[in-house]
């Protein structure tokens, strides 16, 4: 728009009134005076920026970019550090955190894939998983585990903690989760656990015979998820994150049992009846009246749970079952033994006989005996009875256990041992016995020779026979007075000659 010489003169001295006196923007000046944004640039003086685009700048890893991309193209997956070092050898002097930034721009990316939203009718389906919580119990070397199974159409929820996912605590927590739904969905999606996949790969899987089983009795499908393939069981993975963001936090509990008693009370109370984020339902009423009555009826005919294990028996008599060493009787050393067990007791079968009875015990490295299981057999090892005094010896108290337990420890006979110490407290007595065993080990010495040279020699005690014992008390009881000698010596003396008539 062309001005005149006045016009213009007139629109600058308007401008750079209101620029410098009103402080008006360049916007308002242009709105005021009726005239373009660039015309009120020209009147006071301002030249028209040209667009700018942005400045190049030179990287030090530019020389290197050719031998950084070929790098990629043979390696997609290759990390910063491992390029780094190659191009140290070329010559790169800079750092490694402009070689990262570089390669998340030179690598190719992965196209995002897409996934069909997953829908169930009521009775489907349940999908079913563990969730690792960790060293929870209070002063227990073993980790809890979550137990969750989630009807896939409802949300219902079913939750107990355990201690063990081997097969007989998964067939356990189906037991008790079937039963708290009243029956059994169509089919059970598991993630790849191996109690319950053998393996799995795009041709096949190999389902574990054993929990197949125990479907079948249960009349229900097995399904398990694609490997890598979380969103194929987000009915369970959702509900596991809930409960470590709403039920663990700050929980608080003395052991098992009181940790499963808050944790059925929340699953009761809270997470089935509330509003679920997604569906916008109660799952507790969406189960009871939508999807409850399509489940499968359950069998009545109870399932055998146990964990069942053959083992050899060891020479110490013991066999090893889930961390501890559990006793049997002695005479089953070297013998095959079945062990059985649920969560509160192990038994050992010898064929059709049970041998052991215990309760289970939840921590490990543990030992659990019992005494009657060797019965006999320190008669049979006198070496077993390092430590404990035969019954001959009791009287030794103290001074005799420590006395047997430092013998045991070296390489001589035992049964030798007690039949010389015996003959020693017969012959000198029980307390003067006993004294010199302790005098002995004060010297640092263990032997019945040493013994009796302190009883002979060092005390210069003589053996006395014992009182003769008839086992009769009226006869052991007779007190027969000493016979005076001294009318021998009343007799009249006579000198007895032979050749006297």
């Amino acid at each position: 728009m062309g001005f005149t010489d006045a016009r213009r003169a007139e629109l600058i001295g308007q401008a750079l009134q209101c620029a410098r006196v009103e402080g008006l923007s360049e916007r308002a000046i242009a709105k005021k005076l009726g005239i373009g944004r660039e015309t009120v640039r020209g009147l006071l003086g301002k030249t028209v920026r040209e667009p700018r685009g942005p400045v190049a700048r030179v990287s030090i890893l530019d020389p290197y970019l050719p031998a950084l991309r070929q790098m990629v193209e043979e390696t997609p997956a290759l990390y910063a550090p491992a390029a780094l070092e190659r191009l140290r050898a070329l010559g790169y002097a800079g750092g490694v955190s402009i070689v990262r930034e570089r390669l998340v721009t030179l690598r190719p990316r992965t196209p995002r894939e897409a996934f069909l939203t997953l829908s169930f009718k009521p009775g489907d389906a349940v999908q079913v998983d563990w969730a690792d919580f960790g060293f929870a119990l209070p002063g227990s070397p073993r980790r809890v585990s979550a137990f969750v199974m989630a009807m896939c159409h409802s949300r219902y929820l079913y939750l107990e903690f355990t201690q063990s996912q081997v097969l007989g605590s998964l067939l356990r927590c189906m037991e008790r989760g079937l039963r708290f739904f009243g029956g059994a969905a169509h089919v059970d999606i598991f993630d790849n656990m191996k109690t319950v996949v053998i393996s799995h790969t795009p041709l096949a899987t190999v389902f574990n015979p054993a929990f197949m089983a125990y479907a079948e009795t249960r009349d229900f499908k097995v399904r398990a998820c694609n490997v890598q393939r979380g969103n194929e069981k987000g009915r369970v993975e959702r509900p596991i994150g809930f409960i470590r963001e709403r039920f663990w936090p700050g929980r608080r509990f003395t052991d098992l049992i009181d940790l499963n008693v808050q944790a059925a009370r929340w699953r009761d109370d809270f997470a089935n009846n509330r509003v679920h984020a997604v569906t916008g339902k109660v799952p507790s009423l969406v189960f009871e009246h939508e999807e409850k009555p399509h489940l499968l009826p359950l069998s009545p005919i109870p399932y055998e749970t146990d964990e069942r294990v053959s083992y050899e028996v060891t020479k110490m008599h013991r066999v090893r079952f889930d961390k501890n060493t559990y006793s049997v009787p002695w005479r089953l050393v070297g013998q095959t033994v079945l062990v059985r067990a649920n969560e509160q007791e192990v038994t050992v079968w010898l064929g059709l006989n049970p041998v052991a009875r215990h309760a289970r015990c939840w921590d490990a490295g543990k030992d659990i005996a019992d005494a009657s299981h060797q019965a006999g057999l320190l008669e049979r090892k006198p070496g077993g009875a390092a430590g404990r005094l035969p019954p001959a010896l009791l009287g030794l108290a103290e001074s005799g256990e420590l006395y047997f337990k430092i013998f045991a420890a070296n390489g001589r006979s035992l049964l030798k041992e007690t039949v010389r110490l015996t003959l020693l407290v017969e012959l000198f007595g029980l307390q003067a016995t006993r004294s010199a065993v302790e005098e002995v080990m004060r010297t640092g010495h263990v032997g019945a020779e040493y013994v009796e040279y302190v009883l002979r020699y060092k005390r210069g005690l003589s053996p006395t026979a014992p009182p003769l014992s008839l086992g009769d008390p009226a006869l052991d009881g007779i007190v027969l007075p000493e016979p005076d000698l001294s009318v021998y010596d009343r007799l009249p003396s006579k000198t007895l000659d032979p050749d006297a008539p």
